[in-house]
């Protein structure tokens, strides 16, 4: 059986005032862990935040979870099996970690006998249950991150969009991340924006590279990877030393993609 599409976008264009941040985007996403790689200002945080619904496109069709995300009437329905945490987001620095996770659990209209529990569990699934009474405004800054990643996977989302999602997280926490992701991916269609080649790596299935607004590779982490080798699997004796084969994959996808389009390095985000 063919897995369910979550993401279908077919020529979807972003502009940002006279500038264009998605240039006529085709592409479909089902479950499991997907990678956004792409440079600064390659058209990611636009893309993650049209599949939010919280941006509107210029032009294209939007299919996210079997409905049309640019129709008002079927939006709401989308955000409820959705799960979403952007680069930077805002609370009340008075609540506490249960209280932010549980305004977003009510956001979500979770039901009032099942909330409590999905709070705690969201809670407990980023490693914070020993600060779930701390009030926001106490955390470290990879606290405050965790409590957003709890809030985006309060609702058990069919669709989970994190941009960033590492920021402010020690190499212990990442490599937990890792694992909630790899966990969330085995029934939920997971996107992952970020600069971090080495966490696609280790947790994505597949890995999306955009480049100026347009879709610069597409393929498993295997395949970025291999482009990383030589014909012989052994690192490319050309090749810095100090990088490891998928990240010079991802150069080689980058130049390659620019050698075919002769464009250069994108200036938007």
């Amino acid at each position: 059986m063919t897995p369910p599409t979550a993401v279908a976008v077919s020529g979807l264009t972003v502009r940002h005032r006279r500038t264009v941040a998605l240039d006529a985007l085709d592409l479909s996403l089902g479950p499991g862990v997907h990678g956004l790689l792409g440079p600064n200002g390659a058209g990611k945080t636009s893309l993650i935040r049209v599949l939010a619904t919280v941006a509107a496109p210029a032009s294209g069709r939007v299919e996210l979870l079997g409905g049309d995300a640019t129709h008002h009437g079927e939006r709401t329905g989308i955000r409820r099996r959705l799960g979403y945490l952007p680069q930077e987001f805002g609370y009340y620095p008075a609540f506490t970690v249960r209280e932010f996770v549980g305004y977003v659990a009510w956001l979500k209209e979770l039901p009032a006998d099942r909330a409590p529990a999905a709070v705690e569990r969201a809670v407990r699934r980023v490693g914070l249950a020993d600060r779930i009474d701390a009030r926001m405004k106490t955390l470290s800054g990879g606290m405050v991150r965790r409590a957003g990643i709890a809030q985006a996977i309060v609702n058990d989302p069919e669709l989970l969009l994190l941009d960033e999602p590492t920021a402010g997280l020690d190499p212990e926490q990442r490599v937990d991340f890792r694992a909630l992701l790899r966990e969330l991916g085995a029934e939920a269609t997971v996107v992952v924006s970020t600069h971090l080649v080495e966490d696609v790596a280790a947790a994505c299935t597949e890995v999306t590279l955009i480049e100026a607004g347009r879709l610069a590779f597409r393929g498993t982490t295997a395949e970025l990877t291999a482009l990383g080798e030589a014909p012989d699997g052994t690192a490319d004796g050309a090749a810095d030393p100090t990088t490891s084969a998928v990240e010079r994959g991802y150069t080689a996808a980058l130049r390659a993609h620019r050698s075919r389009t002769g464009t250069g390095t994108g200036a938007l985000r």
